[in-house]
């Protein structure tokens, strides 16, 4: 774990330290998606567990304290993530003494998308004992948009009665999506968007071709940016927008079938941002997300009317508030593509 931050994170490095004197029991840091969020709530619990941390509040990476936190084996921190996480990441083995119950998981089991009641309630006993450095205790917690209902209500209950020297540091995507009664109890702090030049500059020092289209089709967002220019999903996309600028029945029912064993939120938020830049084309003649479509997109927008655009657009953004948890993907993406492709007939 190093101190170093990206470049558009550092003045709200500095003013998060004022909070340092009265440390709030709850921190929610909240930003669009995609922007380094978790690597800055890192760095800033093992800062709060170093025993010497530095002036500008980053943690001295030479004491016991930072050597357990970087070998993710610190007894004082603990982090809760849905299990997909961990199993996007690889890494089981460093997950050992921040999650001991994921070795009794079946291995046949699919990782869940949430993060669940027994995670939470596996917290207790962590917040029940004495420190061991006699310092803080550290849980940081993401993103906090998948916690389901039931574990909300278990964390509910810790926020509302915090335990001495107990730190909570949650991380979100999207403030709305979180109970009224956890906004409530932390201490909200906005980690905001990068400048276009901020984020070209940083995709430029990690030789990202064609960063300027990506990062438009990320919502200016560099490190999905990043991730989306380097990932086996570039076709996909590209198929998918071909075939959204051609819409029509059987083409949709084709792309479903494609399109189904992908994330599905992900498609949708393809197909969202596609309908911002044809609505966003027919108010105004620009397009923030797919410049490269330009031409498709103007096309598309003089062939559908305002109030049936804005029909399928909200539709869609109902669609993505389930689209965790469809009950057939195919069948879910095929209602989806032909909603949209009778925009056009």
């Amino acid at each position: 774990m190093s101190d170093s931050l990206f470049p558009w994170h550092r003045s709200a490095w500095t003013q998060l330290q004022s909070l340092r004197q009265r440390m709030p029991h709850a921190i929610l840091l909240h930003g669009a998606e995609g922007t380094g969020k978790t690597l800055f709530a890192e760095q800033f619990a093992q800062s709060l567990l170093c025993e010497t941390p530095r002036p500008d509040g980053h943690a001295c990476l030479e004491c016991a304290s930072c050597s357990w936190f970087s070998q993710y084996s610190h007894p004082d921190y603990r982090r809760v993530r849905p299990e997909l996480l961990d199993e996007e990441e690889g890494a089981a083995g460093e997950l050992e003494s921040a999650e001991p119950d994921k070795k009794t998981a079946k291995a046949s089991k699919t990782p869940s998308k949430e993060i669940v009641i027994n995670q939470v309630r596996a917290l207790a006993d962590f917040m029940n004992i004495s420190t061991h450095r006699q310092g803080r205790r550290v849980v940081l917690l993401y993103p906090a948009e998948a916690l389901n209902v039931p574990a909300a209500n278990a964390l509910l209950k810790s926020l509302e009665e915090p335990n001495a020297n107990t730190v909570f540091i949650l991380v979100s995507n999207s403030l709305d999506k979180l109970l009224p009664t956890i906004l409530s109890r932390c201490h909200k702090f906005p980690l905001g968007m990068p400048s276009k030049a901020q984020s070209m500059e940083w995709l430029g020092s990690q030789k990202v071709t064609d960063a300027e289209a990506w990062l438009a089709q990320q919502g200016g967002a560099p490190l999905s940016a990043l991730q989306m220019s380097q990932s086996e999903g570039r076709a996909d996309l590209d198929d998918f927008l071909r075939q959204l600028s051609k819409p029509g029945v059987e083409g949709s029912l084709k792309l479903a079938e494609k399109m189904q064993k992908m994330d599905v939120p992900t498609t949708v938020s393809w197909l969202q941002r596609w309908l911002y830049d044809i609505f966003s084309y027919k108010q105004s003649g620009r397009i923030r997300y797919y410049p490269r479509y330009q031409k498709e997109l103007a096309l598309l927008a003089s062939r559908t009317e305002t109030m049936a655009l804005l029909a399928v657009i909200s539709n869609t953004g109902e669609r993505q508030s389930i689209a965790s948890h469809p009950l057939s993907a195919k069948l879910f993406i095929e209602d989806m593509l032909l909603d949209y492709s009778a925009l056009f007939h």
